[in-house]
This record gives structure tokens, sequence and C-alpha cells, in this order.
């Protein structure tokens, strides 16, 4: 397991991004397929891959599941970290931690509970227990309901040593620069919005000096242009790419609800890897999306 601290380096400033989850015609994981994918996506320069996470279908995964996703991609990664999703209820999401850290993980996204709205004691309480639950390093994801303030999170950071790290998919500037300011290099500081290359520049000047891109999974040198622009303070390039590319995959994924993991999923295909379907309650791109899609990468190639 790589150590806490080390791991907080590792994923300061380089691209992260969150490979999908395949699934096979019986609806079960697909571990070839996800292995073949990873080994692709593993030959270009990257902080960290995320397995499990939000573009990973974590909330549509067995715990269980999860633990084999865990162990493909330690299989396959070699010395290089393994973060997983880990969320649900917090019993839940301790039990997933131990289990992940058995499996060979290096650290964890620590996703929200989902559903029931709680008080922010509450939502801090979740996360000190989780961080309690394990060695490894876990990062906090202010989203949905799962929300810590700067206050909290110092709190959180003084008693937990393995927190390493806050990503964020909230789109509150305002919190994300109590934090940056709050805890200094005692974090590392990752975007996390939907398609965050909409968002990177916005978040830079609050202090997040790197973010986790969905689209790395099709068009990983496209993702890495940008990553490598937004890094030089290149913002023409930054805005032409988001002209050429982003905004339209964005029209693709702002046709229905839950296409930011759909389109990526379909993303994979078209680049010759079996993804499967995903599971509902998200659905698939229609035919019509799917050639919009193939339209776009070859356009990004």
């Amino acid at each position: 397991m790589i150590a806490p601290n080390d791991l907080r380096e590792i994923i300061r400033n380089g691209l992260l991004s969150f490979p999908v989850t395949p699934f096979d015609a019986e609806d079960k994981f697909a571990a070839k397929p996800f292995s073949a994918h990873l080994e692709w996506l593993s030959s270009y320069p990257v902080a960290g891959l995320i397995v499990a996470g939000g573009t990973g279908e974590l909330f549509s995964l067995t715990p269980g599941e999860v633990v084999d996703v865990v162990k493909t991609a330690r299989a396959v990664s070699g010395d290089a970290p393994v973060i997983a999703g880990c969320g649900y209820g917090t019993r839940i999401a301790c039990d997933m931690a131990k289990e992940i850290e058995k499996a060979g993980g290096d650290g964890i996204l620590l996703l929200p509970h989902y559903l029931t709205e709680a008080p922010a004691d509450g939502i801090a309480a979740r996360v000190r227990a989780v961080c309690k639950s394990t060695n490894m390093g876990v990062i906090v994801y202010n989203r949905g309901q799962a929300r810590v303030s700067a206050e909290q999170l110092a709190q959180l950071a003084d008693e937990c040593p393995n927190l390493i790290g806050f990503k964020d998919g909230t789109g509150d500037i305002d919190t994300v620069r109590r934090v940056t300011v709050a805890l200094g290099d005692r974090l590392s500081y990752i975007g996390g919005m939907p398609t965050h290359e909409l968002f990177a520049q916005a978040y830079r000047g609050a202090g997040m000096p790197t973010y986790s891109s969905a689209v790395f999974n099709f068009v990983p040198e496209t993702a890495l242009k940008f990553h490598a622009a937004f890094t030089a303070g290149d913002d023409a390039t930054c805005e032409q790419m988001l002209r050429d590319f982003y905004y339209r995959f964005a029209r693709i994924r702002d046709r229905k609800a839950g296409y930011a993991v759909s389109a990526i999923k379909a993303g994979v295909r078209l680049r010759g890897f079996d993804a499967g379907p995903v599971r509902a309650p998200l659905v698939d791109l229609t035919e019509e999306e799917v050639e919009m899609m193939r339209e776009l990468i070859a356009s990004a190639n």
C-alpha cells in the first residue's frame, strides 16, 4: 500500500481519471475488457486512475463487485496507485474501505451517502468513521447531499492523518476557496465537476491545481493536451479546445439526465473496448447520439 502522505503528493498536480466499469451480456462485471481498457489508459502519463468512481457507476455496483474491480485493477496497474470509489451509508462505507484495502487498494474516494439529507455534523461523523476504518488515504468528495465546510474539513484533517484530499463537484467556489486557503498543503485538491474541463480555469483561481477528466476514458490525447495547456496557463489553447471539442461533447451529454456517464461509455465502445451497456437507472445513447459521438471522436483524432 502506498502511504497516505505519499499518495497525496502523487495526486497533487497530475491529471486523474475514472475508468468506466464494463458489464457483459448478463449484466455482470466484465474483468477482461476492463483490464484491456486499463492497460491502454495506463500507457498515458497520468497521476492516477480511480476505479469504481462516479463514471465507473459505483452507485450501481455491489460492494463485492467493487472489490472485484479493485483486484482486477491491482493486477494490471503494477506499482501505480489503485484508488477506488467508496460510498453508501456509514457502516457499508467502512466495510467497503476495509475490503478495498484487503484487495490491494491504495486509497479511496469517499462519495456521497445518497438520498437522505443529513446535518453537517452527521456528514463529518461519516467521514471520520471511514477514515478510522482504514489505513489507506481518503479523498472526500463534496457533492450532492454530502458537503463538508472548510471548518469541518480542517477539524477532520487534524483528527484523521489519512485524510489526504478534497474533491469538489458542487460548483460552490466560495467553499472551495475557503478550503484551499484554510488547509493549504495539508490536502490535495481535485476539481470534480461533470466534464470538469468546462470549469477548470475558474477552479484554478480558487486554488485547485488539477482535476479529474472523464473524457480521458476515450480521448486520452485530447485530455492530456488540455491539461498541459491548463497547467501552463495557456488559456488560448484551453479556450480553443473548449470550442472545438468540450462544448460539442457537452451538447451530447446534456441531452438526457445521466449521459455524463452514458456518453463516456459510448466513447469507450467507439474506441474498440467492449464496455457493455450502462446499468439502470441510466440509459444508453440512441443510435443518432452514438453517431454524434463517433464524429466528435474523429474530429479530436
